[in-house]
């Protein structure tokens, strides 16, 4: 029997949409406590309320935001155990386009938000987590990150977008065996194309067709089955240091 969210603490960063709402709310409904991380207040607040949590205004980018953040989420509801990165930006821009090659500020911006944000929670959510006592098994905890597929397809004018996600996949094992001796576990979900505001702002025509693109089944995941996937790394204590791709057997093209 792996670990129960039921009566624990849980962190979700970009927590206010999309698949950070979908793991909150399904964490909510398992019992958990859960504090949403987010930069959209009305969004975060909202969700945090529907679900009985707490919204905790957070830039993942910055280390002062998150400490703030990490230790408001401790004093409202005790140290978390369980913490979903979700927080990610997703530009497109080619690293040579029509006017020359990309702002190298740009690609610091997604690796800053999607790779280093991801760190800078992680950490402070682990030093919480190797003081508290064990549960069943030793287990102290569970970390689940989000890449994507385009960690390892990454399409043209993905360069940053794709190197940040791969970046995350590259951090799951060195982290899962370092808080391997606390009985913390750190699996990451790489996912397919998902029905989230990333994705809703594009026409319906394109939608269709990329929808179309997925083998089986051909249209967009749920937030729910991403959310599925999370509780489910939380029960499975055999599952650590893997990256797992959610993404209906879809592999993408160049372009």
């Amino acid at each position: 029997m792996g670990m129960d969210a039921k009566g624990h603490a849980a962190i979700v960063t970009g927590g206010a949409s999309g698949l950070g709402a979908a793991a909150a709310r399904v964490l909510a409904t398992a019992g958990a406590q859960v504090a949403i991380f987010d930069l959209n207040e009305a969004e975060g607040a909202a969700v945090a309320s529907e679900i009985r949590g707490v919204f905790v205004p957070c830039n993942v980018a910055e280390a002062e935001s998150a400490e703030r953040a990490v230790e408001t989420a401790k004093a409202a509801q005790g140290p978390a155990r369980i913490l979903v990165t979700c927080a990610g930006i997703a530009p497109a821009g080619k690293i040579v386009g029509k006017s020359g090659p990309m702002a190298l500020d740009a690609f610091r911006r997604v690796v800053e938000v999607n790779l280093i944000g991801t760190l800078n929670v992680m950490r402070l959510v682990a030093g919480n987590l190797e003081k508290l006592p064990v549960l069943a098994e030793g287990e102290r905890g569970v970390i689940v990150l989000t890449a994507s597929i385009a960690a390892f397809d990454g399409q043209i004018g993905q360069a940053a977008y794709a190197a940040s996600k791969a970046g995350v996949v590259g951090l799951t094992l060195p982290a899962a065996r370092e808080f391997a001796a606390f009985g913390i576990r750190v699996c990451t979900i790489a996912p397919g194309l998902f029905a989230t505001p990333l994705m809703s702002g594009m026409p319906q025509a394109i939608q269709d067709s990329l929808g179309a693109s997925v083998p089986f089944p051909s249209r967009f995941g749920r937030p729910e089955e991403f959310a599925k996937l999370v509780l489910h790394i939380i029960d499975n204590t055999m599952l650590n240091g893997e990256a797992i791709r959610l993404d209906g057997a879809l592999r993408m093209p160049p372009k």
